[in-house]
């Protein structure tokens, strides 16, 4: 499955909240170390689900990192660097 990030989603990427660049988010699923969540949360459910994962960058950053599987692309919503509490639910419930 490629990955495809929107216009709109790489525009939210660069700002000064994000700043998580495309070849980040690229490498981040390249790295995967365990298997995808569904985020539950109800104002963000999606058809198919929202899915997410936390990975690192080349560099080490360690991003949370949300997705659609839809027509056999991934398409990325969001990431951001993941907290601590992001990543210690990730390592309980993916790992």
């Amino acid at each position: 499955m490629s990955v495809v990030i929107p216009p709109r989603i790489k525009a939210k990427l660069a700002d000064e909240k994000h700043r998580v660049s495309e070849e980040e988010i690229r490498q981040a699923f390249d790295n995967i170390c365990g298997s995808f969540l569904t985020d539950s949360r109800a104002d963000h459910q999606t058809d198919p689900p929202t899915l997410w994962f936390v990975a690192e960058t080349r560099e080490g950053r360690l991003l949370k990192v949300m997705f659609v599987p839809r027509d056999g692309n991934n398409i990325v919503k969001s990431a951001y660097d993941a907290t601590e509490n992001i990543q210690r639910i990730y390592d309980k419930f993916a790992k």
